[in-house]
């Protein structure tokens, strides 16, 4: 239990701090009335709208109301939209999970099955195979990737939608995009784990008493070789919102990461501070996720960090 407390405990501070770090670069980034309003409005209309959204009031004064209004529930109004912001912001979220969820499990179901054949025949034609092409994978920038995708299948081909979200189609080419880099990720750390596990002596002795491959790798090496996997797994979870951005903004999609730029655009503070603390919540929480399911897959870990405690 003081094991959990002190993970909560962290994650509220790390909260707190990028809550904090987010709130004075926005302010410190420019004035808001410069973007939203047009440029012949006069400077009594600039401050009535400074006034109106609080920004004529001292930093730390701003910070402070944040502050308390957050802990009302208060994400503050969208500068652009005259709407709540966390409104704004969960009205994309589903978009964004969406194409999340599919990336991963693309991710999952390509990068873990070749990283576990490439471990088994290690040294073969198909391990060199399989780590060229997940170098090339991981290498491989996701604004590129998606464009070369929308050149082929969009332009060329005339196969599936270059952008929207009308249908499942329209899926296809954005959680590729998203997906295959994390899939090449998730094959190499798959590879380096599985090999490692191969070595150990309960494998030799699994082998001894007639155990088949198929049995070895799927009931003795992969439970033992996935905490790396999930390590990966947690990291890239807390991160898919920052890398949705490039993603969505290539196709469109309309989810939380293409929000994000235009929301950094129009400087649109609210929605902005929100996005971030949803992100923020989201990696927080992944990595809390990881550590719980560290302690089962691995009890020796939940030993330590009481150890520790």
């Amino acid at each position: 239990m003081t094991w959990i407390l002190l993970k909560l405990l962290r994650a509220l501070i790390t909260m707190l701090l990028v809550l904090t770090f987010v709130f004075f670069v926005l302010r410190l980034s420019g004035d808001p009335t410069t973007v939203l309003l047009p440029d012949d409005v006069d400077q009594a209309t600039r401050d009535f709208y400074r006034a109106k959204w609080g920004l004529d009031a001292p930093l730390w004064e701003q910070y402070t109301s944040y502050l308390q209004a957050l802990l009302h529930g208060d994400f503050g109004i969208s500068f652009r939209n005259n709407i709540d912001a966390f409104q704004v912001v969960w009205d994309r979220v589903p978009k964004t999970a969406l194409l999340g969820a599919t990336a991963i499990a693309i991710a999952l179901l390509i990068g873990m099955p070749l990283g576990v054949l490439a471990a088994v025949y290690r040294e073969s034609w198909f391990d060199r195979g399989v780590m060229s092409v997940a170098v090339f994978g991981f290498s491989m920038p996701n604004f590129f990737l998606g464009i070369l995708l929308i050149l082929v299948f969009s332009l060329k081909l005339r196969v599936l939608p270059s952008s929207g979200s009308g249908s499942w189609a329209h899926l296809i080419m954005p959680a590729a995009t998203l997906g295959t880099g994390f899939a090449a990720q998730i094959a190499r750390y798959t590879r380096s784990s599985m090999i490692e596990v191969l070595s150990k002596p309960y494998m030799r002795t699994a082998r001894s008493k007639g155990a088949g491959l198929a049995r070895r790798v799927s009931l003795h090496a992969l439970p033992n070789a996935s905490v790396p996997v999930v390590t990966i797994l947690g990291i890239k979870v807390g991160e898919m919102l920052g890398w949705a951005v490039v993603t969505e903004t290539v196709f469109a999609w309309p989810g939380i990461g293409r929000l994000l730029t235009s929301a950094v655009a129009s400087r649109d503070l609210a929605v902005v501070q929100c996005i971030m603390i949803l992100l923020a919540f989201t990696m927080v929480a992944a990595n809390m996720v990881v550590d719980l399911v560290y302690g089962w897959l691995d009890p020796r870990v939940r030993v330590g960090a009481r150890a520790q405690a």
